[in-house]
């Protein structure tokens, strides 16, 4: 049995503009409600805290309702083309410099994205034989990655600067991301049959061992409870996934406005080095170590490959805060360095809450780290938000900024804390399995 590459990479078109726009969605909403709008750190954290809540709300409800209707495309298509086009009116609003419609329209935009969010990330695992999912996953993070490189490099070029103003013109940027949702999710339509390919994976499935379904179950058929010590490290991985989230999503939140405010660089800029290039050099690090990271987990075993990438994010997050108010050529390595350290992270801390769950519990347990992941999204830009807004009111704006890399950086400190306690969930991978095996993420 082999994995399909080229459908699970036709697949991934939908992972891929997603991400693109999400990408683009972070930078340049804060920098247009600051910009455009007047408005402050405070404010700005709790309208970019709301695509976080409502995908808390809605990805379970939509992915629900596209299970009990039994198809995705559909969902999948009319979210996009919804998406495509309210996402061109954003910066049409921008120009206009009307608060309250572009509110609204935002709004909607994050509904659409919402509705075919969930029905998006679960074809791939409707379409992929249960045995290949993890490597399907790993396609499909890739697949997310190369959409997010899209929208970095795009900016340089596509976003202009408004002469006699310090605003900017989002047009060309945001027609482009639209339109690569469009193209993405027709693509993905013409070539993807999902109701051939889900007929094909019932036939496959039936293949799998009935016992490798039920040998995590009691007599009843009931899963069996976790123990005192299982469920206690369980504990402990969640909040380190809250803890690591809270101090990298503000970071990520926030970076393209303290670049401006501290480092004086452009959001986005053709000539010259920008922060869309920054973020570029750690998307860039992260993709280049995926492979690395496999054999690494293979060695060294999840926890410690965590423990690792925290550690080291740490560090550089600190090293970072200290260097000053230029930016300098260590800083390419460091970026460099954060890449490799979030993507050591992130492909080995869900399947470390999967291992712990029983067999007929995974969709329970992946709700748990979906849970804690997006909550910590949703209070973190809101509290850095408001840090940042308090010091600058007492200091300026260049130390209110000042304080994003810090705040990080004590938040991974705690997850690493978290993370050293941990006692399950870290087995020893198969001999031979393939490096994208460490992504290892279920359905």
């Amino acid at each position: 049995m082999k994995l399909n590459y080229k459908r699970t990479m036709l697949v991934g078109l939908a992972f891929f503009s997603i991400s693109a726009f999400w990408l683009m969605y972070d930078n340049y909403i804060p920098l247009i409600l600051e910009k455009t709008f007047g408005l402050q750190a405070g404010p700005v954290g709790i309208i970019m805290a709301i695509d976080n809540i409502l995908a808390l709300i809605l990805l379970p409800v939509f992915g629900a309702l596209s299970d009990k209707a039994g198809r995705r495309m559909p969902f999948i298509l009319i979210g996009t083309f919804l998406a495509a086009g309210l996402t061109v009116a954003i910066p049409l609003l921008d120009k206009e410099g009307n608060l309250i419609p572009f509110m609204v329209v935002l709004g909607l935009v994050l509904l659409s994205m919402s509705f075919y969010r969930s029905p998006a990330v679960a074809l791939m695992p409707d379409v992929t034989p249960k045995p290949l999912r993890s490597k399907g996953n790993a396609i499909i993070n890739l697949m997310g990655s190369f959409g997010g490189i899209f929208t970095l490099v795009s900016s340089n070029f596509l976003i202009q600067s408004i002469e006699g103003s310090d605003r900017k013109n989002y047009l060309y940027m945001f027609v482009t991301i639209a339109a690569l949702l469009v193209v993405s999710g027709l693509v993905l339509f013409a070539t993807v049959n999902e109701k051939k390919c889900k007929e094909e994976m019932v036939a496959i499935n039936y293949g799998v061992d009935p016992e490798d379904e039920e040998q995590q179950l009691d007599a009843e058929g009931k899963s069996e409870k976790l123990s005192p010590a299982v469920r206690r490290s369980l504990i402990l991985i969640l909040c380190s996934v809250a803890l690591w989230f809270t101090g990298y999503n503000a970071v990520a939140t926030a970076f393209t406005r303290y670049a401006e405010n501290v480092w004086g660089l452009d959001a986005a800029s053709g000539s010259g080095f920008s922060a869309s290039w920054c973020l570029l050099i750690g998307q860039g690090g992260a993709i280049i170590s995926y492979l690395p990271i496999g054999i690494l987990s293979s060695k060294l075993g999840r926890k410690r490959t965590i423990l690792l990438g925290a550690g080291l994010l740490t560090v550089c997050l600190l090293i970072a805060s200290m260097l000053g108010r230029t930016i300098t050529p260590v800083f390419y390595v460091i970026f460099a360095l954060v890449g490799f350290s979030w993507a050591a992270i992130n492909v080995n801390s869900f399947p470390m809450v999967v291992e712990i769950s029983k067999s007929g519990d995974i969709g329970k347990y992946t709700g748990l780290y979906y849970t804690f992941s997006m909550a910590a999204q949703v209070v973190t830009p809101i509290v850095s938000g408001f840090l940042i807004q308090v010091v600058s009111d007492g200091y300026g704006i260049v130390a209110g900024y000042s304080t994003l890399f810090p705040y990080a950086a004590f938040f991974l400190a705690c997850s690493f804390v978290t993370m050293c306690f941990v006692k399950h969930g870290d087995i020893k991978p198969i001999a031979k399995k393939s490096a994208l095996e460490a992504f290892d993420v279920d359905d």
